[in-house]
């Protein structure tokens, strides 16, 4: 193919080279001279493990050329990866001068070319970008300077680059997957055939999804970088090698490392999460050991249950009907359960309850979680329905915190059109249930 690459630092030179090395015919575009004079002479302009030699090689293939023309740059090719860079401004926002400045140009080029070539132009933005940036920013501003249309006489992508410094030669031949955010088949279907060999799976999805998800990528690492650390520091403290612990931690593929736990619903309780994080904090504070990211676990965990409680109060209703009580789907330990608070917080405020539960029946609770009930829920037995339909019926707002087949059936067959659901579990069956159903956070 004819590709342009617009921003020639870590990804666009990297990307240059290793497509031009595949045989496509690349044009390197970038206002800094100093670039273009380096890749043109063989040279790389970025320090990273293998591309001296990649340089000097699809240079003297013939296959590269550079230019600071913008309109040729698109003229000359079918698809445009954009990568120029998006740094963080001094209030933290992100710095989007150079794409916004960029998006005028391509704007313009694309015009010109849309009287000489029939085939749309493929515009592929690969840089950072808040979630929205391309479809409400960027292609207002190219349309306007085109006069032309997305979806008609040129099409407009996301695709995130999972390139790391130091190994992003090694990362473009062996990515952990291909994410391409586009609106219409045309542009997957080129984009499949430029990516597609990669051994990895090429995944569509909305351009907002993939802005999105880049920034989850990278929130995530971050995130498990500070783990680590902070585990660390707390081992140290404690007189125990981090990194012992952190391999253990790392054996375990079936929770672990692996998707568990990574699925939107509603806060985390039980007899184990809650006192653990608690009891860490407390133990860091005694060894004047500093966790803030662990510390702040359990505030971020309840901000998320007071988004339930605010959906509730905010709907005005006053007979609420609860699908689940327990901490989690499947056992009856109410102890540190997110519904209970919930239902407590909400009796409080002096609605009336109903709750279903079918693991949860009072007069077989032993233990603990007897002790639990009678401390902290004394009237729990007033409110227990023993059918799902009962509760349905005399209520006016459900709140479902049952994942459960039987539930998904039972809210298809009764729920009426003038209830509304809180949905906390991702309900997979939400077109087929009368009453209107609004998720958590989604």
């Amino acid at each position: 193919m004819n590709i342009s690459i617009f921003g020639l630092g870590y990804v666009g030179a990297v990307s240059l080279a290793c497509l031009a090395r595949d045989g496509h015919q690349v044009i390197g575009v970038d206002i800094d001279a100093s670039k273009l004079e380096l890749i043109a002479a063989g040279k790389t302009p970025v320090v990273e493990e293998g591309m001296v030699d990649l340089m000097q090689q699809v240079a003297a293939s013939g296959r590269v050329k550079v230019t600071t023309d913008a309109e040729a740059a698109v003229a000359d090719s079918e698809i445009s990866l954009v990568c120029v860079g998006t740094p963080s401004a001094a209030n933290g926002s992100q710095d989007q001068t150079a794409v916004l400045r960029l998006a005028e140009a391509m704007g313009r080029a694309i015009g010109a070319k849309c009287e000489k070539k029939a085939a749309p132009h493929v515009v592929v933005f690969r840089s950072t970008l808040v979630p929205g940036t391309v479809e409400d920013v960027l292609r207002p501003i190219i349309e306007k300077a085109s006069g032309k249309k997305d979806g008609v006489d040129f099409f407009l992508c996301f695709q995130p680059e999972f390139l790391r410094e130091g190994s992003s030669i090694r990362d473009y031949d062996k990515p952990p997957f291909t994410v391409v955010g586009a609106n219409h088949e045309e542009p997957l279907n080129r984009l499949r055939q430029l990516f597609g060999h990669l051994p990895c799976q090429f995944l569509p999805t909305s351009v907002r999804a993939a802005e999105m998800m880049k920034y989850c990528c990278n929130n995530f690492h971050a995130l498990k970088i500070t783990f680590a650390n902070e585990t660390a520091r707390l081992c140290a403290a404690l007189g125990v090698d981090p990194f012992e612990v952190m391999n253990l931690v790392c054996q375990d593929t079936q929770l672990n490392i692996s998707k568990a736990y990574l699925k939107p619903g509603f806060a985390f309780g039980g007899s184990c999460l809650p006192k653990d994080l608690r009891a860490t904090s407390y133990l860091a504070k005694t060894r004047d050991v500093e966790l803030p990211m662990l510390s702040a676990i359990l505030a971020s965990n309840e901000a998320h249950l007071n988004l339930a409680y605010e959906a509730v109060m905010a709907s005005g209703r006053r007979k609420i009907g609860f699908v689940g009580l327990s901490f989690k789907t499947g056992t009856d330990d109410l102890r540190e359960s997110p519904l209970v608070t919930l239902a407590e917080q909400l009796i409080g405020k002096g609605m009336q309850l109903s709750v279903y539960d079918p693991e949860v029946h009072l007069a077989h609770l032993l233990g603990s979680n007897r002790r639990y009930v009678e401390t902290h829920l004394p009237h729990i037995g007033q409110l227990l329905k023993p059918e799902l339909e009962q509760v349905i019926a005399e209520s006016d707002y459900l709140v479902v915190g049952l994942a459960d087949a039987r539930v998904y059936a039972a809210l298809a067959q009764h729920a009426r059109a003038d209830q509304l659901v809180l949905d906390l579990v991702n309900l997979p069956n939400r077109a087929d249930i009368k009453a209107e159903v609004k998720g958590l956070s989604w």
